[in-house]
């Protein structure tokens, strides 16, 4: 093996070089005011929908599944993160992630309650299941006391910065690609390219598919978390199907099975409706026809199945800066 970042320690430390240089940058970036308040504010609904499309396309893209309640996962987070951070007083720093640890936890035990019966099943049947799921949840949301009904849940802590969305978008990306390089995901996309040949050779494909479910529904409950301390307010009609519609159609434009394609994905489709904010009525039109433009010439999405590696970029790049300096050496 040839190349500086061919093992597993060299590309930790370049990739958290990475993370951090960004973070850096955009700091700068905000506090000299290059970024107004505005754009920097836009940051936050971006980090939200990169949890929420790559949490999503853990089921979607690497499982094979197709479940259609992921906007009630997020409610489900959002409103255990809410209820917790209400009940107690704690500083900030400390309040906050473990609000939205436990929104998350929630989600993902929820996930396993709903994928034990849900993921026995094949083709369609998930979607139904999740959808009916997501439907269930904001029903109940809207009749319990505690939840604030339908006048929504008021007095939620404005504590979701930039800096927290960061964090919890790395976390995100950094838990379900490591799940996807691993043993256990190996095993996942084993189920995605053929069920029955995988339960053939010994997977426990009930297992693994609960597994990849739930732990795609407690992201989805982290964002919801981060979501209720962003806008202290939470109300159950943003979680319809609609929402869970808007997170799928990122996944799928980005491709499915790609977890760089969602983040480029979530990025542009959070942006584009403010830059077309100067079209009015006109902007949804323009927003729907560049998506189906986009289906059309690249069906499979932005990205495919590729996945971005910094580590196999810059070896490549130094790998033909080797070549080139050879080349010219012979040529002398």
């Amino acid at each position: 093996m040839t190349g500086l970042f061919r093992n597993t320690r060299s590309r930790y430390i370049l990739n958290l070089t990475a993370a951090a240089g960004l973070y850096a940058l955009l700091m700068l970036l905000i506090r000299y005011r290059v970024l107004n308040r505005y754009q920097a504010l836009m940051l936050i609904p971006i980090g939200f929908n990169i949890i929420l499309a790559v949490s999503l396309n853990l089921s979607a893209g690497f499982l094979g599944q197709l479940p259609l309640g992921h906007a009630g996962f997020m409610s489900v987070g959002g409103y255990a993160a809410a209820l917790f951070s209400m009940s107690v007083q704690l500083p900030t720093n400390l309040e906050l992630p473990l609000a939205v640890l436990i929104g998350g936890f929630t989600a993902a035990i929820f996930g396993v309650i709903i994928g034990l019966p849900a993921l026995r099943l094949r083709g369609d049947y998930l979607a139904i299941i999740t959808l009916g799921f997501g439907e269930i949840i904001r029903v109940i949301i809207l009749n319990l006391d505690f939840t604030g009904g339908a006048y929504g849940l008021k007095g939620i802590g404005r504590q979701t910065t930039v800096t927290w969305v960061y964090i919890f978008v790395l976390l995100t990306l950094f838990s379900i690609n490591t799940l996807i390089k691993s043993r256990h995901g190996r095993a996942i996309l084993s189920i995605r390219e053929d069920e029955i040949a995988a339960e053939a050779s010994g997977i426990p494909t009930t297992r693994y598919k609960v597994l990849a479910f739930s732990v795609s529904a407690g992201f989805a409950g982290v964002a919801g978390g981060l979501y209720a301390h962003y806008l202290s307010i939470l109300d159950p009609s943003t979680f319809g199907f609609m929402r869970s519609a808007e997170i799928l159609v990122i996944v799928v434009l980005g491709g499915l099975g790609s977890i760089f394609g969602s983040v480029i994905s979530a990025t542009i489709l959070t942006i584009l409706p403010e830059l077309l904010r100067g079209f009015a009525e006109y902007r949804m039109v323009i927003y729907s026809l560049l998506l189906v433009m986009v289906m059309i010439f690249k069906p499979s999405g932005l990205c495919g199945r590729y996945d971005f590696s910094l580590g196999d970029a810059l070896d490549g790049c130094f790998a033909r800066i080797r070549g080139k300096l050879t080349e010219g050496r012979k040529a002398r």
